[in-house]
């Protein structure tokens, strides 16, 4: 089973709990696995503590226990963490997390918008083109904005596999298939 299927499965136990009736809000929940998955990638310690084969299942525990406390970990939370630790899947943590935040989205309507454009936009220009393209999908849509310095202008927006591609070389390189097409 690939890592990105490992991942999904995880993701997808740990969405069942969260949205279901003993649930937690699932912000708070993506903002504790986030603030562990800190902890994890500024230790290599408490990495290769987690990790190695030498370091006992119950010593892994109490580390995990102990820290997820410290961060305040709703019991679910705590839970996961330890699932994980138990499976040896704590290495996939960032990549069950995003997958994790994607199926919740889903669930709850939502679709992911990655947009990029060639300077820094105004939150009215991104406040826009979020509503344009929620218009052009019929869905809620949330919308991370990354800077291209390699468009010229414009805008290029990704949901999923669909491109839109509103930047000045896109626009350039259709009028020259159109014009080479006459």
């Amino acid at each position: 089973m690939t890592s990105s299927a490992i991942a999904n499965r995880y993701a997808s136990a740990l969405a069942d709990v969260v949205t279901g009736p003993s649930g937690i809000d699932a912000a708070q929940a993506t903002q504790q696995l986030r603030g562990f998955e800190v902890l994890l990638a500024e230790s290599p310690e408490l990495q290769h503590a987690l990790t190695s084969p030498a370091v006992p299942p119950g010593r892994k525990r109490a580390v995990v226990s102990k820290l997820a406390e410290r961060l305040g970990a709703a019991r679910i939370v705590r839970n996961f963490l330890l699932v994980l630790t138990d499976h040896r899947r704590i290495t996939a943590l960032a990549q069950i997390i995003e997958s994790f935040e994607v199926q919740l989205d889903e669930r709850l309507g939502f679709v992911r918008a990655e947009l990029q454009s060639a300077r820094e936009l105004g939150e009215l220009e991104k406040a826009l083109l979020t509503a344009e393209l929620s218009r052009l999908t019929g869905k809620k849509v949330r919308t991370r904005f990354a800077i291209a310095p390699e468009l010229i202008g414009g805008v290029v927006a990704r949901i999923g596999s669909t491109v839109y591609d509103g930047s000045v070389r896109g626009k350039l390189a259709s009028l020259a298939h159109r014009l080479a097409a006459e």
